[in-house]
């Protein structure tokens, strides 16, 4: 069955942003129901649920839009992302615009429905947003302004469920924080070479690639220090900590795959081995959780 121009575009767009990838940060959403509700001794209802969710795609689709929008004159130049769909003219500006608005107001329209505190809060993920598409061009630490970004995914499900903060989900953001922003630094190895000719700002062009590897080492080793971290005070136990060595094992595995004179695995350790880390942690907090 052929699809019909409408069908194909809406798929074009979501192609565009790497929809598949929100499993990077949605089960860490989740996470921030979990830990919501142990912290209130009641389960979350499902209309709070399915509003987070849907404040999580529409914020994730929004951001992915942005970033492609304000970048496109980058990725037209650089020959690894010359074929992305704005400067392949697979989707034209107009197109893009619309659908970034059409997730923010999703995304603020969800913020809404879940509470005054999120809907207050909502502008400033916007602006993060707006703010590290820009970063490249002015400072090396886009990397750790994107970890902010997806760390906001726990602490928003979490402010959505209470209408406040606790140490358990600011632990998960600052794991969040630094896992995004090691592999981020490993994602952006892959232009050393193009952000270096043309000026352009990152870790890697900073500090070269040993450097940026041990650097990325130091992440995700705070990032396991954070996840042990989210136990005091949050009801979880021995199950969550087995999920928590799982993870650090993953994690060695994906440094494994990578090294700074072969790049030629970063895809598997990019996009396979992190879906597996975000899922993985989410399963063990959740058997935990109802156990």
């Amino acid at each position: 069955m052929t699809k019909g121009p409408f069908v194909e575009k809406i798929t074009t767009l979501l192609e565009m942003i790497k929809f598949s990838h929100t499993v990077f940060a949605f089960p860490f959403a989740l996470m921030g129901v979990v830990l919501a509700s142990l912290a209130s001794q009641k389960a979350p209802g499902i209309t709070q649920v399915f509003w987070v969710c849907v404040a999580m795609v529409g914020a994730r689709t929004a951001a992915m839009g942005l970033n492609r929008l304000i970048d496109a004159k980058i990725d037209a130049g650089n020959p690894r992302t010359a074929d992305r769909h704005i400067p392949a003219g697979k989707v034209s500006v107009a197109e893009a615009v619309l659908f970034v608005l059409a997730a923010l107001v999703v995304f603020l329209f969800a913020a809404w429905m879940l509470n005054p505190l999120c809907f207050k809060l909502a502008p400033v993920v916007v602006a993060f947003f707006v703010l590290y598409a820009y970063c490249k061009r002015f400072t090396h630490f886009a990397h750790v302004v994107l970890g902010l970004c997806l760390a906001a995914a726990p602490i928003g499900a979490w402010i959505a469920l209470r209408g406040d903060l606790g140490w358990p989900v600011l632990s998960l953001g600052l794991a969040v924080l630094f896992w995004v922003a090691g592999f981020d630094i490993f994602y952006a190895l892959q232009d050393y070479d193009y952000d270096v000719a043309h000026g352009l700002h990152s870790v890697p062009s900073r500090l070269g690639k040993q450097k940026s590897f041990l650097l990325v080492r130091i992440f995700h080793a705070l990032m396991l220090f954070f996840l042990l971290l989210v136990m005091p005070g949050s009801g979880l136990g021995w199950i969550y900590f087995s999920g928590v060595v799982v993870v650090a094992g993953l994690l060695v595995y994906e440094h494994l795959l990578v090294k700074p004179d072969d790049l030629s695995r970063l895809d598997a350790a990019f996009f396979n081995m992190n879906g597996y880390i975000s899922l993985t942690i989410f399963a063990f907090t959740l058997v935990d959780a109802l156990v």
